[in-house]
């Protein structure tokens, strides 16, 4: 029964080290600081999704990920905010945790992602 117990902590201890790593920022903010100029954004949904639509100013995380650092601002305060399809999808912290490694410590994520985003009634961008 002990060994039990310790697997079930320690598997809700790992699962709770992942989940939610980067805190949520909701459309509305998001729109804000877009507004603002006060975020870099990455869609991480592939470049044929993002040529269709993505978040105005949004980068492609697939295009740029190799040297992801010249895409990114030089304060490594400054918010970056990745997301990817919606509350389910996980592809997000793929460019979170690179933006992280990068050393960024504002970073944040729009669980929405891009069919919240559209189902808000968001304008978005095509690229070419």
């Amino acid at each position: 029964m002990k060994k039990l117990f310790a697997l079930f902590a320690a598997t809700f201890i790992a699962a709770s080290a992942f989940a939610g790593e980067f805190p949520d920022i909701s459309i509305a903010d998001l729109k804000k600081a877009i507004a603002d100029k006060k975020v870099t954004v990455i869609d991480v949904m592939g470049t044929k999704s993002y040529k269709d639509k993505h978040v105005p100013g949004a980068i492609d995380f697939a295009a740029v990920k190799a040297d992801l650092a010249k895409s990114l601002p030089a304060d490594k305060n400054a918010l970056v905010v990745a997301y990817c399809g919606g509350p389910s999808c996980k592809a997000y912290q793929a460019a979170a945790n690179a933006a992280e490694k990068l050393g960024y410590k504002n970073i944040k994520h729009l669980s929405a992602g891009i069919s919240g985003w559209v189902s808000a009634g968001e304008k978005t961008e095509k690229a070419n």
